[in-house]
């Protein structure tokens, strides 16, 4: 990974039983190394097991000794707030479901949870419960969590939400912009409710650089001031942020110097070049034979034209990146084992076949069924880099190649948009490269944010091109640039062109390729499923007009209602 974190933090923490036979609170802090540091963060966890439930004790501990080890095992790919959900809420289901044994489930594994996520430039914070997270800027103590109880009495509280009570997870979630010298202060309420705020703040403000002493200070006053509960604190000070202007990320980007142009026969790493498959401005694409094992490979690599460029490197670094982590049948694979580099270039799976714009181009039989097949299997490909929480963002024939076995492979890592890597800041304003035009949803030429539904919209594209051999808003559809222009366009039923694709499939069409994302099918598996199966929200013919229904049939008649009307007007005239 070229990008480093650059962020450094100082903490402490402490803990107590205090008055109570034994201490049912848990709580621990995770600073990795880099790349870890720059992909997830530092993470600091605090639980307050309830002392009435039976297991308050595990239940804490587990809330965070898992949620530290699972949330470092959540891909790369993934925002911090996807990977902190996850694994609150397959906590949740473990500790409700632990607490069923009990006859009350409610005096089962129950905790308090609040977890500060610090990445790049942001902190995330995730809490349920009373225990609290504070965050102390320049003179400004601010609690940044809302106490999750219902107070009975003057002395007694009830928590309304907390880890393990219920089924259904209801954790608040917030995100902050940070600054350094930002100090956040996580607390249970054996500290937090016996400690003013006032308190707290100025004996942060008076310490040190050893923030352990300062924990264990803030515990001691609590005591002292009457807490009969466990006690636990933890700070951490934001003392260096990633710097935007840092010169190291382009020295990491241009570790590896471009290679030349390449012709058939020259070696590169021990790569020999067998063919051309394509050539463009951005890059350029061989094939090329590992000269030890025989084994083909595609070879790409950047274009001179961007040697200066770090947003242009960055994302074709980016792309091998991406390859390697996504694993299915219908993506091309990117092999880790490859030979020492020294030029920039990676290398993907070499697949014989042909692309599916030939194939659209070629073939005139269109069986819906094979059609079917394929679109499958495109579908289960950007499902898997969905499930990384990546957006292909340029879904076309060209993209996805056909092997001499029917698989369809979805190529191309380019247009990608990778969450978790989007909220990493650059030194530099990141290269978006919007999908071909004619394929593209709407919303990228809007210069709105693309999603799940993005990405459908062009598999819907490419699902009418194979049935139609069109497109389903004609050419244009490529020249639109507002909102107002998109909204001129009129879809052509699918079957008007193929007599063979039922009104049901074409509902479908329809709906995924609605202009507005928000009417489109939630997810690929919906679209997938009303294109086998008969919805009966797109049988409802007797409500469409006849042209749309049977045109031959409409147009037929009315040459037939034009005619009768001449041959009357004409024995009209010459019966007068």
């Amino acid at each position: 990974m070229h990008l480093s974190s650059g962020l450094n933090t100082s903490v402490g923490q402490a803990t107590d039983k205090g008055p109570k036979h034994q201490n049912e609170d848990c709580l621990g802090i995770r600073m990795p190394k880099d790349p870890m540091l720059t992909m997830k963060g530092v993470v600091a966890v605090i639980a307050d097991g309830v002392s009435s439930a039976e297991a308050g004790k595990e239940a804490s501990e587990t809330c965070v000794k898992n949620f530290l080890n699972d949330y470092y095992s959540t891909p790369d790919s993934w925002t911090v707030k996807t990977s902190a959900q996850k694994v609150l809420t397959a906590l949740n289901r473990w500790l409700y479901g632990q607490g069923q044994r009990y006859i009350d489930a409610h005096r089962g594994y129950i905790s308090t949870l609040s977890v500060l996520v610090i990445k790049s430039r942001m902190a995330h914070l995730f809490h349920i419960g009373d225990s609290r997270i504070y965050r102390l800027r320049g003179h400004d103590f601010e609690q940044l969590t809302t106490d999750h109880s219902a107070h009975v009495s003057k002395d007694k509280a009830y928590l309304t939400r907390a880890m393990g009570m219920d089924i259904r997870l209801d954790v608040d979630y917030r995100v902050e912009a940070v600054e350094e010298g930002d100090v956040f202060f996580l607390s249970t309420d054996g500290v937090h409710d016996f400690l003013t705020r006032k308190e707290i703040k100025a004996i942060i403000q008076s310490a040190g650089t050893d923030f352990e002493l300062t924990c264990q200070t803030l515990i001691e006053m609590a005591k002292q001031t009457g807490s009969d509960d466990n006690l636990s604190c933890q700070i951490l000070r934001i003392d260096q942020l990633p710097d935007a202007n840092s010169e190291d990320v382009y020295k990491k980007l241009n570790d590896l110097p471009f290679p030349p142009f390449l012709n058939v026969g020259m070696t590169i790493d021990n790569y020999r070049v067998l063919d051309e498959i394509h050539a463009s401005n951005r890059s350029q694409l061989y094939v090329v034979q590992d000269e030890d094992t025989g084994k083909k490979w595609v070879m790409k690599t950047p274009s001179v034209n961007y040697e200066d460029d770090p947003a242009y490197i960055e994302r074709f670094i980016m792309e091998e990146w991406i390859g390697r982590r996504i694993d299915c049948p219908n993506v091309v694979k990117v092999p880790t084992d490859v030979h020492r580099r020294q030029w920039l270039y990676y290398l993907s799976e070499y697949v014989e076949g042909e692309t599916l714009a030939k194939w659209i181009e070629t073939t005139n039989k269109r069986d819906v069924g094979q059609i079917l097949d394929i679109i499958e299997q495109v579908v289960r490909g950007v499902r898997s880099l969905h499930r990384k929480e990546t957006l292909h963002q340029d879904i076309k024939p060209d993209n996805i190649v056909l092997t001499q076995d029917g698989e369809a492979k979805l190529i191309d890592f380019g247009s990608c948009l990778v969450a978790g890597v989007n909220e990493i800041v650059s030194p530099f304003e990141r290269d978006t490269i919007l999908g071909t035009a004619t394929y593209a949803a709407p919303e990228y030429k809007l210069r709105r944010s693309g999603s799940v539904r993005s990405d459908l919209f062009s598999i819907a594209m490419i699902t009418y091109e194979m049935l139609t051999g069109r497109l389903p808003f004609g050419e244009v559809f490529d020249r639109c640039e507002s909102a107002q222009d998109f909204s001129r366009l009129k879809y052509e039923p699918a079957y008007w062109h193929n007599p063979m694709v039922p009104a049901w499939m074409d509902g479908a069409l329809k709906k995924a390729l609605h202009i507005s994302p928000e009417l489109r099918y939630e997810s690929l598996s919906e679209f997938v499923f009303d294109l086998r199966h008969p919805n009966q929200q797109f049988m409802r013919l007797k409500n469409q007009p006849l042209i749309e229904r049977k045109p031959m049939l409409f147009w037929r008649a009315t040459c037939g209602c034009l005619l009768v009307s001449q041959i009357v007007t004409l024995w009209l005239w010459l019966g007068s």
